[in-house]
């Protein structure tokens, strides 16, 4: 006779409501998982997906994912002169928040050279890429966009021409793709209030320096802010081109900073994903300690509401192994059925959930280790108290 069988089937209801709980806590175990693995993915995805050898950002920044990064417009011809270069193109990266579908949304933009140039979506789920030079765009469909959807945008109606699958940036943000032109509009668009406070205000101080109304008027435009600039130069090399020596020229003779794609990925590890990496892993930590310790008090607590029976069958001889057996028995088939309710629950979360979750495989399975283990443990402690009580506690003594 099973013992551990006969008891869960008695007390079937309790033991139900107990793996319930214990597999909500669990589920939040392996969805924070996958919260930790989808903040690296997320960081880095846009760097693994853009097609270049290296990135050419202003002087002394870490950019353009990592910092913000100012470059005169026309750099990349100058980068594309340097030998060992095949091509250079210009990019434009940087946040934003419109009304998109109804709801205030942000979203990163990505302006690049619609016409051979690097930097563009390189999966397109539906649709197209865009092929006009204004006034089309590729979204992700995290912003909840179709093909043939319009968007505001500045002072023009984007056309939605395609639409990509889990293209975000570093936080986790939808990318929206434009032409380059486009991209540095809508980045310097400013309201025409704006525009004529700035104006009135340029040809306040021209005049405070002497020059006359019309000297002013002329003078004027030269101080407006131009919209002329991209944030980084992406590169592709030429075959058995030296990384390394192409990197050193455009340092020493263009006066600008330049990373390799592997050196750009270790930017953001260790600097922007850091922390957040940090924080997300000291509290996947805490949550596996605090389930194991649950299991465990819980598998005790199972235990000493047993402690009579359990005496019983010490007091009518029972071996030692019996008892064992039916404390391990019953904490394994806990840990194993909560694990696997949490599993399900998993997968439930996960497509509604706001963030991406990565899971891998691996982790998955250290963690079904560790709660396994905790098991294992707290069949211990409730073994080590059951094999202390004396017979005579079955006669009430």
């Amino acid at each position: 006779m099973d013992l551990a069988v006969k008891d869960i089937r008695r007390h079937v209801g309790k033991f139900l409501a107990t793996i319930a709980g214990v597999a909500m806590l669990l589920a939040i175990v392996l969805v924070m998982n996958g919260i930790y693995q989808g903040n690296i993915a997320d960081g880095v995805w846009l760097i693994d997906n853009t097609a270049t050898d290296l990135w050419v950002v202003e002087r002394g920044r870490g950019g353009p994912i990592n910092e913000s990064s100012r470059m005169p417009a026309d750099s990349y011809r100058s980068v594309a002169a340097t030998p060992g270069v095949a091509r250079a193109s210009p990019l434009v990266l940087y946040t934003a928040q419109r009304e998109i579908a109804g709801t205030s949304q942000q979203f990163t933009i990505v302006g690049y050279d619609v016409f051979g140039g690097l930097g563009g979506p390189g999966r397109i789920a539906q649709g197209r890429a865009i092929e006009a030079p204004h006034y089309e765009m590729v979204a992700d469909r995290k912003l909840g966009l179709a093909p043939g959807d319009r968007v505001a945008l500045a002072t023009h109606d984007y056309t939605v021409v395609g639409v990509t699958e889990g293209a975000v940036d570093a936080a986790g943000n939808p990318l929206v793709y434009l032409s380059l032109p486009d991209a540095q509009e809508v980045q310097f668009q400013q309201d025409n209030r704006a525009l004529e406070a700035a104006r009135a205000a340029n040809l306040k101080r021209l005049e405070r320096a002497g020059y006359t109304a019309a000297q002013s008027e002329r003078l004027a435009p030269l101080l407006s802010a131009g919209g002329d600039t991209i944030n980084a130069v992406l590169v592709t090399l030429e075959p058995g081109a030296d990384p390394s020596a192409v990197a050193a020229h455009v340092r020493d003779w263009l006066y600008f900073n330049v990373f390799t794609t592997g050196e750009e990925r270790s930017l953001m590890l260790e600097g922007r994903l850091r922390r957040m990496s940090a924080v997300l892993g000291l509290f996947r930590g805490l949550l596996v300690v605090v389930s194991i310790v649950i299991i465990a008090l819980i598998v005790y607590v199972l235990t000493i509401e047993k402690i009579k029976s359990i005496a019983t069958l010490k007091l009518i001889g029972a071996p030692n192994r019996v008892i064992v057996r039916l404390i391990m028995e019953q904490s394994l088939a806990l840990t194993l059925a909560s694990f696997a309710v949490a599993y399900a629950l998993r997968e439930a979360i996960v497509p509604g959930f706001p963030r991406t979750l990565h899971f891998l495989a691996s982790e998955t399975a250290a963690t079904f280790a560790v709660m396994l283990g905790g098991g294992v443990v707290a069949s211990l402690m409730a073994i080590w108290h059951a094999l202390r009580t004396p017979p005579q506690l079955a006669l009430g003594g």
